[in-house]
């Protein structure tokens, strides 16, 4: 079976603006994607993310390494045909239609009857039937990420790349695009997000990959990250000091548990003298599990 997406050694500089040095924007990348496997690229602003999406869609080329989909060289014509990739933000021609902007994208791929299965199956897909008459440059945030997902799975593609998908999405929005997401991937594609902020990912993907500073520092199932428990304490007062491993929330303070029972966490509160308001025992968030484990390996 042919690998969707594989990346070996990926590097990519860029020169800074009047100067004669290069920053590094990605440093030996390397990961692979299988049929219909969701992963999530985390990291902050400008850790990369974006040149990584462009690098694995063929949109740029690296100084070093080899991006294949299904085993072609990602910047050749036949593999960017099974490779859609949906932008940060959206643009779209002024004086479209939704189905106008599909329909025309639709082109690159089929004529005819088969053109219109295409644009009728990709707008299904992104959930786009009651705003297709609609301006597609006037579209609220919601229904412009709808169309750039509908434009990234038109044709054939076994890889589906996508920037930021749910940034400034409320959170049904969020929910039921991860819904369509999945139905992709149930169809054997192999989908690539983003994200500097994964809240409520946990139950859509499959696996992390870390980017820090360009650098990949961790490749995991998300079910490797995930488990960890956290105590949440609320106090009556602000505390003095805080008890080792704890920390400061908006709420309150809370730790890792680790091994340790939420029971002896409190006995130690207790010990330091805070006065506990309520407790509650939570799983770790992908994003807390994610930069946890970057954490350890960057020590």
């Amino acid at each position: 079976m042919t690998i969707p997406l594989q990346a070996r050694g990926l590097r990519r500089t860029f020169r800074r603006p009047l100067r004669r040095t290069r920053v590094v924007a990605i440093a030996e990348a390397t990961f692979e994607l299988g049929e219909g496997e969701i992963a999530c690229l985390i990291g902050p602003d400008r850790a990369g993310k974006t040149t990584l999406l462009s690098l694995a869609a063929g949109r740029m080329r690296p100084d070093a390494g080899r991006v294949w989909v299904v085993g072609i060289a990602a910047h050749e014509t036949p593999a960017r045909r099974l490779v859609g990739f949906a932008p940060q933000h959206p643009a779209f021609p002024a004086g479209l239609t939704v189905r106008d902007v599909v329909s025309y994208a639709a082109r690159c791929h089929a004529g005819g009857p088969a053109r219109q299965a295409l644009v009728r199956d990709a707008m299904d897909l992104a959930g786009l039937e009651a705003v297709g008459r609609r301006t597609a440059a006037t579209l609220p945030l919601p229904d412009a990420r709808r169309l750039l997902l509908a434009l990234a799975v038109l044709g054939e593609r076994r890889v589906v790349l996508l920037d930021e998908p749910f940034t400034g999405l409320d959170a049904v929005t969020r929910r039921d695009i991860g819904e369509r997401l999945q139905r992709l991937a149930a169809a054997g594609v192999a989908v690539l997000l983003s994200s500097s902020d994964p809240i409520g990912l946990e139950r859509l993907v499959d696996t992390v990959l870390v980017l820090r500073a360009g650098r990949l520092v961790r490749v995991a199932p998300a079910s490797a990250l995930l488990g960890g428990r956290v105590l949440e304490v609320s106090l009556e007062t602000p505390p003095v000091e805080l008890p080792p491993g704890f920390r400061m929330t908006t709420t309150g303070i809370e730790t890792d548990l680790g091994h340790l029972s939420a029971e002896a966490a409190l006995a130690a509160c207790r010990a330091h003298r805070l006065a506990v308001r309520g407790s509650r025992v939570r799983l770790k968030t992908l994003e807390e599990a994610a930069f946890d484990a970057a954490d350890i390996l960057a020590r």
